[in-house]
């Protein structure tokens, strides 16, 4: 969820690019208000075992169980087994994978460039108005050829958003801009468009401040220890080569994966990653009634990780037994906010609401009663901890897991 001026061109990196810091406008802001039997060939995917069914667009959901599924867990023991000896000699793989994902210098002065232009189209228009990155662009967890985010913020708690939009979208046509869409009736009313200059597309919503400020939370934590950005993207590549990364198929969206990494290195022993939302607060907003406080100097923390001394390798191989084999379904609920793991009962997330099922329980750190695993569903589910299995499998018993890891799946 990753120098400092004002808006006009003048230099600010707060998010690392030249665009207006959303988090010092704070008065700006305040007024917007388990077992031990494993799979048969572990080393291998069980894609040969699948088969497509017209009425599922995964087909996984109906894929018959092995006897080890998670339906039989219950008949064993928790597999409880100690990280495999060798797994210091994939570090520099793991490194690669991370480097090759992490966003080029160019491709930030592409999206810094898209910024620039945008600015001198909406300030001619609403002169007071502020333009704010946002999401994964922003937070430092975005990887190469991402799409950006942009938040317009305009201090009118009586503005329409679906005739600002329209407007804004005629401003964006009119200075030749591609692609430009407005789309008023969508969940989240965006514009989008395309700058053919950079080839970069955008979107661009109106004063979803919570947005920003849950970004500069992640940011924050990215700049506090390497290990989290570099445990993250791994697990992102991993996600989207599995196909377990998207929120409409009843899967877990980038930014839940974010969150379950950052809770997991606060769970480490020492831990990797302190709860900045549990600390004396530095930083304080009010968005929408939500106070958003934490505790946001960095140069204080650069110490704090020292006493943990686990590789790369040793944390994705964590992060993927802990989430096949340890972490209890059933009753948990992970939590940044409080860095600790809360119980389904507290939540009240015990049960479906509609469409809220609470199979798999992230809170977000901001919006407490928004569950990032709301979508997964009793089938998703099932694909979700077979994949975990899978890679914990792998990254225990598989004699070349930087590969096999990331291997497509391929219905067959």
């Amino acid at each position: 969820m990753r120098g400092e001026s004002s808006r006009g061109g003048s230099e600010a990196s707060g998010l690392g690019y030249e665009s207006p810091n959303p988090f010092e406008h704070n008065d700006l802001l305040e007024r917007f208000a388990n077992s031990l039997v494993l799979d048969n060939e572990f080393g291998k995917t069980d894609d040969r075992r699948r088969h497509t069914d017209p009425f599922n667009k995964d087909p996984r959901l109906n894929r018959s169980r092995e006897p080890q599924g998670i339906g039989q867990r219950k008949k064993h023991y928790r597999r409880v087994v100690q990280c495999r000896m060798d797994i210091e000699k994939f570090k520099a793989h793991f490194l690669a994978i991370y480097q090759s994902l992490v966003p080029a210098e160019e491709e930030k002065a592409k999206q810094k460039q898209v910024l620039a232009l945008l600015e001198k189209l909406v300030f001619k228009e609403w002169p007071r108005a502020q333009l704010y990155l946002y999401g994964s662009c922003a937070n430092s967890f975005g990887v190469s050829n991402s799409d950006i985010d942009v938040c317009l913020a305009i201090d009118d708690r009586d503005i329409n958003k679906s005739e600002l939009l329209l407007r804004l979208a005629d401003i964006l046509q009119a200075d030749n801009l591609q692609n430009v869409q407005a789309l008023t009736h969508a969940r989240v009313p965006i514009v989008k468009l395309m700058d053919p200059a950079t080839g970069l597309s955008c979107d661009i919503c109106i004063n979803n401040v919570l947005a920003v400020v849950n970004t500069k939370l992640l940011h924050t934590y990215g700049k506090i220890d390497v290990r989290l950005r570099q445990l993250a993207f791994i697990v992102k590549h991993w996600a989207r080569s599995r196909g377990v990364n998207a929120t409409y198929e009843g899967t877990l969206s980038s930014y839940a994966y974010v969150i379950m990494c950052i809770h997991f290195l606060q769970q480490r022993e020492p831990a990797i990653l302190p709860c900045l939302q549990q600390m004396a607060p530095t930083y304080r907003v009010t968005v929408d009634d939500i106070d958003c406080a934490f505790f946001d100097r960095v140069d204080l923390l650069q110490d704090f990780s020292a006493p943990n001394k686990e590789s790369l390798p040793q944390l994705v191989w964590a992060f993927f037994d802990y989430w096949a084999y340890r972490h209890d379904y059933a009753n948990d609920v992970i939590s940044v906010r409080t860095g600790s793991i809360i119980s389904k009962h507290e939540k009240d997330w015990t049960r479906r609401v509609g469409r809220d099922r609470h199979l798999i329980c992230i809170e977000d750190p901001f919006e407490l009663s928004h569950d990032l695993g709301r979508v997964v569903d009793k089938h998703s589910i099932r694909v979700l901890r077979e994949e975990f299995e899978r890679a914990a499998n792998i990254l225990q018993y598989n004699p070349n897991p930087c590969v096999t890891l990331f291997e497509p799946y391929a219905p067959t």
